[in-house]
């Protein structure tokens, strides 16, 4: 029979009342699909203004974390829920998820992919979505403007003062906003995010099409071009993907599966809303990697507490959302 010490271990590794219920289903998932699966969800709609919500190169360490130990001759499902991010660690991300695994992965979008997002499920070997489920466009953002739009916008300043002289003073305080590389850089994130974005569907789930490389670039344009779009925040359905030339998979082709893929949606959104935690990478063993909001624990605290120094974890693996790497601050 185990003693305190280990009993007191397993009750941290069985994790807190939203961690058991979320791997609980989550390994149900596993259980119908046979394949490793992965979360990878960010809890921007939950908490607006903490640093770290989009992709970037601290996931990293939470995936080497989820699939180190896992049999990779299973593929992965991934199961996204992200506004994007950065260009350079979604790059990254893909190499090495397709290191793991090849092209063997399958993208799963219970709600929301977008931006980088959409990038990476682009880079699966097929997506499964549903009616409620969208993917974005990939038109690269600088300093949360459009490159695409700064382009236009300096192309169309040319033309019109090219065309009327009179209208050089209306354009001067507009065209004065722009750094000396501004154009530059704009073009090259264009360019950047095409490129990656074609690669990766040429080499996966277009390599079997009888033209992958033009049919790379009619998805690419419809999800890259600003001027089809309109806004970098439009949602693109299920069939609106398929149209463009995208494999997608639907989730309501197999019940069983997509009660499983939502009930876990569910467990997730509810963990994001209720806890601190503000991304959550986990596998279907219950290995995870997840991030905390000290901000957010004070604020649950506030009102039931005085101002104490209060502990919460910065990172966990294989670990309750509570318990584990306990570190100090201050409530105000």
């Amino acid at each position: 029979m185990p003693n305190w010490n280990e009993i007191l271990d397993e009750i941290k590794s069985s994790g807190s009342t939203h961690d058991i219920i979320r791997r609980n289903y989550l390994q149900k998932i596993h259980e119908i699909t046979e394949r490793n699966v992965i979360i990878y969800y960010s809890g921007w709609l939950q908490k607006q203004g903490i640093s770290g919500l989009g992709i970037n190169d601290n996931d990293k360490n939470g995936f080497m974390t989820t699939i180190h130990g896992l049999d990779r001759s299973k593929g992965l499902d991934l199961i996204l829920h992200t506004p994007g991010g950065e260009s350079a660690a979604t790059e990254s991300l893909v190499d090495y998820l397709r290191k793991m695994f090849g092209t063997n992965i399958r993208a799963i979008v219970p709600q929301l992919a977008l931006s980088a997002g959409t990038m990476i499920a682009c880079a699966c070997d097929s997506i499964l979505m549903g009616k409620q489920s969208s993917l974005g466009p990939i038109d690269p953002q600088l300093n949360g403007i459009p490159a695409h739009g700064i382009i236009e916008e300096f192309k169309q300043a040319f033309e019109e003062c090219k065309a009327n002289q009179i209208k050089i003073p209306l354009w001067q305080p507009i065209i004065a906003k722009y750094t000396p590389t501004l154009i530059g850089e704009s073009q090259k994130a264009i360019a950047w995010s095409e490129e990656m974005v074609k690669e990766w569907l040429v080499t996966g789930m277009l390599k079997d099409k009888p033209k992958p490389n033009e049919s790379a670039e009619k998805i690419i344009k419809e999800l890259g071009d600003h001027a089809l779009t309109k806004s970098h925040a439009r949602h693109l359905s299920a069939s609106k993907c398929q149209e463009i030339g995208l494999k997608i998979e639907m989730l309501e082709d197999d019940q069983k599966l997509q009660d499983a893929v939502l009930t876990v949606h569910h467990a997730c959104i509810h963990t994001l809303s209720a806890t601190p935690a503000f991304k959550i990478i986990e596998n279907h063993t219950g290995t995870a990697f997840i991030q905390t909001a000290q901000e957010f624990l004070c604020k649950l605290l506030k009102n039931s507490m005085k101002p104490s120094k209060i502990g919460i974890m910065s990172f966990a693996h294989d670990s309750p959302l509570c318990f584990a790497k306990l570190r100090p601050f201050g409530c105000v």
